[in-house]
């Protein structure tokens, strides 16, 4: 089934439920075409959201941190041995199973924010995805995200005709609350095209700009539903890598989505977490191979997007009895692109002395994650401080956009 939502700037939403790999893995993707900015770019922006909370230690380790092997135990990485971390300068280690990520640091087109979190602190992975996606300080405030208001407020160029959301439900991220004019469900058969042009015809005559609407999806949803985008027999990090190789070659595309949202499930290692090797190397893996999909498949278009990769918390700081970490508070978010100010790991480091971890047992956050995304819409899409906190992050001022995060 899909349901075309004709709203008040004719946002085309297609939601036909299509698990890509099973409920790990939705790909969506909005289509605005917003003015293009004053010196010739055509800005993009992705974010990824990693469900069941990223173990940011050990994804981008703190070697240089004397109390960090003691705490993370047999997962530590190191600096040398079998499988070594990749340094990203002398104090913290890249997870050895993200090459790619590491490549684009050099080449200064990726960066780290460590000691990171949104304003959440009760560990609830429902309430934690909820204000990650919602951009409230708590959760259960709204039903809209800060993706979704991003969108509205950016300045027009042509006018928004359509978009496309692939994916069991459209994600909170990019819900809104705009009120609807017009709108109507469309039932069509799956794989009944003759049906779905007939409707097209009937609401030629009665709502054409519902009809409009109703072809262009049709058109994008043929594309969504490709090869690129079918889950194949595999394992977790092919699947990873085949939704982001599909979002790429539609946001390829000159009349493709700008702006996209993708989710990976299984991120919630309380056991058998492993260090360089075992099954956090693995989901890092998928992660890192989906990151090289976004760069050859945007092609050109690479030079002026950034994927923002984020978690709803992090982990504990001392691994548990099964070799995993429990639900924590500080963790990374991460930054790819051509448009990215990279090569750094930015972090007002906190120490992992008992002393000084959050509640005795998790990464202090020092820095909030509105201030990285607000530091990120600001720079490619040049919203105003104003706008940021009262809109996109609503009653957010004292988290001020972190400035010089584009290149």
């Amino acid at each position: 089934m899909m349901m075309i939502d004709c709203v008040e700037n004719r946002l085309l939403t297609s939601r036909r439920g299509l698990l890509l790999g099973g409920a790990s893995f939705a790909a969506w993707a909005y289509l605005p075409k917003f003015a293009r900015a004053a010196d010739g770019r055509d800005p993009q922006l992705v974010v990824v959201i990693l469900r069941g909370a990223l173990d940011g230690l050990a994804t981008v380790a703190p070697i240089g941190d004397p109390d960090y092997a003691g705490l993370h135990g047999s997962i530590a990485l190191t600096a040398d041995g079998a499988h070594p971390a990749l340094m990203l300068d002398s104090f913290f280690g890249l997870h050895p199973s993200m090459p790619e990520f590491a490549r684009m640091y050099r080449a200064q087109h990726a960066t780290v924010i460590h000691a990171v979190a949104t304003p959440y602190r009760d560990r609830s992975h429902f309430d934690g995805q909820d204000v990650l996606e919602s951009g409230y300080a708590g959760p259960g405030r709204v039903q809209s995200g800060w993706l979704n208001r991003a969108l509205e407020v950016l300045p027009r160029g042509e006018r928004v005709s359509s978009g496309l959301a692939v994916g069991p439900t459209t994600p909170l991220v990019l819900r809104g609350n705009a009120p609807t004019v017009g709108w109507a469900p469309v039932a069509l058969p799956q794989a009944d095209d003759d049906t779905a042009m007939r409707l097209v015809d009937l609401y030629r005559h009665r709502d054409p700009a519902l009809a409009s609407a109703l072809s262009q999806g049709l058109q994008l949803e043929k594309a969504a539903s490709g090869d690129d985008m079918k889950p194949k027999p595999g394992n977790q990090v092919a699947q990873m890598r085949q939704v982001a190789r599909g979002a790429a070659k539609l946001m390829a595309a000159d009349d493709g989505p700008r702006i996209a949202a993708l989710a990976f499930d299984g991120w919630d290692t309380h056991a058998n977490e492993g260090g360089p090797v075992g099954r956090l190397a693995f989901l890092l893996g998928g992660l890192d191979g989906a990151l090289a999909e976004f760069e050859s498949g945007l092609g050109d278009r690479w030079r002026d997007t950034v994927v923002v990769v984020a978690t709803e918390f992090g982990r504990t700081a001392r691994i548990n009895g099964t070799d995993g970490t429990d639900h924590g508070t500080g963790t990374i978010a991460l930054l790819a692109g051509g448009a990215v100010k990279g090569g750094r790991v930015i972090s007002d480091w906190p120490g992992l002395k008992p002393a000084n971890l959050y509640e005795a047992r998790d990464l202090k956050p020092t820095t909030d994650l509105r201030s990285v995304i607000k530091g990120v819409l600001q720079g490619q899409f040049g919203l105003s401080d104003q706008v940021l906190a009262q809109t996109v992050f609503p009653d957010s001022a004292t988290a001020r956009p972190m400035k010089g995060l584009m290149a």
